[in-house]
């Protein structure tokens, strides 16, 4: 990929503005308060109830309309790491007898957005849904997106009316964050609509503070407020939602700058100054998000080598990539901070040092004669994936530095995931060496699905078909410990494997940049992933 000028903000954003002026927002009626959120999507996530589009998708698409048995608490203490609380169902419990066997205890007088009640029945067809393929009702896509998620289910039974257990394959102490992943929708709804998920997208219903009233395909998803949500305390301030995908940066800016959109995911870097001055707010915070490359361990692969991935992780210029995008990143030194209580005491110390990977390569063998072939997927634009070509771009640069040979393949969004989710021989792979694909660690649930030897590919989401006895060993006693102070220890080990084993190239921990119009009030952002909309005013 031949270099260019990473930023060209204000020509792109001259002739983006055109297109800004097409988004085809709905009427408002007369004093709606409305707020209107450009994604980085290239498409609308798909509304049956577990969105597309990944963690983005989730965000705006899943949690405000459909909910999960145990939810996060993104409204209280929002200084520290977002954590589990209950949700679909108000209280669990493991079975004194069976380990891997879970109590919910169902939470009462819930109602679905189309007055159908939530109880034991709804619960075991929506879990049918993912997981039977003979039910009438199993959906393929969204299937595969909870089958990857919730990797550790394997049964389940209904108790009574409002009590259901489930059945985990191994014993699972983070289970119920998992379980965070996996939304619920109204079983009435798809008889409703014929028993067909096409339809039920145009008017789905769960459970959630706010519930979908229109669906334009490729342009628009609108979300009104639920007046009979069923948590007083999280009622909805703002009457509608308007979830515009926008993949380009720049028309974002266009479109926040003259006044199309009231919010947009990812600013352009350079534009933050001007749009600080201009009384635009700059919403930043720290969270549990790592934007890396995973390196593939398949056969013939350069990163087989250990030497070669750690001189990868030596090579890179972190600091320079946090320049690049004007503080609105961090650099990363592991999969998580190092202020974290598990981050541990590696033995690597990944910083800029372009010699000390030149040695490295050397001893693997490769010299100026002999360089490491190296293919990168990557994205032009997607959840959590910031500015990829431009960032990749710089990336590219500092390896071919030190002696690899780096190309990189550019996909679309959606193309990225079908290659990050495609087993090690699939062509949607693209005969990849790594692949850049955001990624969080909000708890043990996502260092079980990135790195556990047991959760490759098609069932989980470890790409690079990395297995480590020792690691594995560790996230293992992880399940079967219940001592939070103990979980910490583990994990900590478990960390320091990976950053000295480096099955990842270790490359910027993100901020969540978003940009806010000025009417935007009372927006207290969660250190997560995801957020919660209801108490957003529109001033």
């Amino acid at each position: 990929m031949k270099r260019r000028t990473f930023f060209q903000t204000g020509l792109a954003a001259a002739t983006a503005a055109p297109f800004a002026g097409m988004l085809g927002l709905p009427a408002m009626a007369q004093g709606t308060q409305r707020l209107r959120i450009a994604m980085t999507l290239s498409d609308i996530p798909t509304t049956t109830g577990m969105p597309s589009q990944g963690g983005e998708g989730m965000r705006f698409a899943g949690y405000p309309v459909f909910e999960p048995l145990v939810a996060w608490n993104l409204r209280e203490d929002t200084d520290r790491r977002a954590e589990t609380m209950p949700g679909l169902a108000e209280s669990w419990e493991i079975d004194p007898e069976d380990n891997t066997r879970w109590i919910f205890n169902l939470r009462p007088d819930v109602a679905f957005h189309d007055g159908t009640p939530w109880n034991a029945d709804a619960a075991i067809w929506n879990l049918e849904r993912f997981w039977d393929e003979d039910s009438p009702q199993f959906e393929v896509a969204a299937a595969g997106t909870a089958q990857g998620r919730v990797s550790q289910m394997s049964s389940w039974e209904k108790i009574d009316d409002m009590t259901i257990a489930l059945i985990t394959t191994a014993p699972s102490s983070y289970f119920p964050q998992a379980l965070t992943q996996l939304l619920f929708a109204s079983p009435s709804k798809f008889e409703e609509k014929g028993g067909d998920w096409g339809q039920v997208g145009q008017d789905p219903a769960g459970t959630g503070p706010f519930r979908i009233t229109d669906v334009v395909p490729r342009q628009s998803i609108t979300m009104q407020k639920n007046p009979d949500y069923w948590d007083p305390a999280r009622m909805a301030q703002v009457d509608e939602i308007v979830l515009t995908p926008i993949p380009d940066a720049n028309t974002r800016l266009a479109a926040l700058r003259s006044g199309q959109v009231d919010w947009i995911e990812v600013p352009p870097p350079d534009a933050i100054p001007g749009l600080e001055a201009a009384g635009f707010e700059i919403s930043m915070k720290t969270y549990p998000h790592i934007w890396p490359h995973i390196f593939s361990f398949n056969e013939g692969s350069p990163f087989l080598d250990k030497r070669v991935r750690q001189a990868a992780n030596y090579a890179i210029d972190r600091e320079g990539l946090a320049y690049l995008m004007n503080g609105t990143v961090r650099p990363a030194s592991g999969y998580v901070p190092p202020e974290d209580a598990w981050y541990g005491s590696p033995t690597q110390d990944y910083k800029y040092d372009p010699d000390r990977a030149r040695e490295l390569l050397a001893e693997a063998g490769y010299g100026p004669d002999n360089k490491v072939p190296m293919k990168v997927l990557t994205s032009s634009s997607g959840s959590g994936q910031l500015l990829p070509v431009q960032m990749n771009q710089l990336m590219q640069q500092n390896l071919n530095e030190v002696g690899f040979a780096c190309e990189i393949e550019v996909l679309e969004w959606g193309q990225l995931i079908n290659a990050f989710r495609a087993e090690k021989d699939s062509p949607a792979r693209e005969g990849a060496d790594a692949i850049n694909m955001s990624l969080s660690f909000p708890g043990p649930a996502e260092w079980q699905r990135w790195f556990h030897g047991s959760n490759l590919p098609p069932v989980g989401s470890n790409w690079g078909y990395w297995q480590n006895e020792e690691f594995d060993a560790l996230i293992d006693q992880v399940g079967v410990t219940f001592d939070p102070e103990e979980v910490d220890a583990l994990l900590a080990r478990a960390h320091e494997v990976l950053v000295e084993e480096a099955p990842w190239l270790f490359v910027v921990h993100d901020m969540n940049p978003r940009a806010l119009a000025p009417n935007v009030e009372d927006f207290d952002p969660a250190q997560s992933w995801y957020q919660d909309f209801t108490g957003i005013r529109m001033g």
